[in-house]
């Protein structure tokens, strides 16, 4: 039999719960959307302008796969290479002021939080950066130089590669940010568990469609058909996915209540 003064506790601190969130209008919303991209763009910008001081080492970063395999790039336009300095200045401004963006992102979110979901701030940002790092550095050092060696040194070694600097950093950038986003999966679960959209026995119950995509995304970037080697890409993916329903059995809702429903 459940005791009504618990329940009348409960409801209490519900409601004191409720209080902690600020009413905004959507003006205010608004207003506050655009201080926040007003920031965003000015770190934006000052990691722009710090790469750019920078940017024939960070080039020399860009090229160094395909300089390894013994070419180089070329161009087919004037201005293409102003354009690969300029899109690497952004791109390493971009990664650089990271940290600094998603608090302005943290902040945007926050007033609809409650006190006890606000101290996910710093792991949030911590998390997310690491992973996405995690996934650039596993593209750069192991999936893009082995896409280079096996489309132009194996498959075109009877060719002429002329690698333009569009085509190259389109394939770079792709396998780059396509990872790192990919490596984001723990960090989306979480918070999709969190506002209880998701459980964690959605996702253990879905886990062979999972696999599924996993492998889809896994054939798409892995350079060589060899099974072995897209287990290789599909494997840490995997694993985020496990760490992403771990993650989701610690926030969800269900779990909350039950723990409450216990003491």
């Amino acid at each position: 039999m459940v005791d009504p003064s618990d329940a009348i506790g409960k409801a209490k601190a519900a409601v004191v719960e409720r209080a902690e969130l600020p009413g905004m209008s959507l003006m205010e919303h608004l207003d506050e959307l655009r201080r926040r991209i007003i920031h965003s763009a000015l770190y934006l910008a000052v990691g722009f302008i710090a790469v750019w001081f920078l940017h024939d080492r960070f080039v020399g970063i860009v090229q160094a796969p395909l300089n390894h395999i013994g070419k180089s790039l070329v161009f087919t336009h004037p201005m293409d290479p102003l354009n690969l300095d300029l899109q690497v200045s952004l791109v390493g401004g971009a990664i650089l002021a990271s940290p600094f963006i998603l608090f302005q992102v943290w902040l945007f979110i926050a007033p609809g939080l409650y006190q006890r979901e606000k101290r996910f701030a710093v792991p949030f940002m911590l998390a997310t950066v690491t992973l996405f790092v995690g996934g650039a550095v596993f593209g750069y050092f192991w999936v893009l130089p082995g896409a280079l060696k096996i489309l132009i040194v194996n498959f075109g070694h009877n060719f002429t590669p002329m690698v333009t600097i569009e085509e190259y950093m389109s394939f770079f950038l792709s396998i780059i940010l396509g990872l790192g986003i990919s490596f984001e999966m723990p960090v989306l679960i979480f918070f999709l568990a969190m506002f209880g959209i998701v459980s964690p026995r959605f996702l253990w119950k879905n886990f062979r469609y999972a696999v599924l995509v996993v492998f889809v995304i896994a054939a798409v970037i892995c350079p060589s058909p060899d099974p072995w080697t897209m287990c290789i890409y599909a494997i840490p993916m995997l694993a985020l996915y496990g760490i992403g329903i771990g993650a989701a059995w610690w926030v969800h809702p269900d779990r909350k209540r039950a723990k409450e429903a216990a003491a």
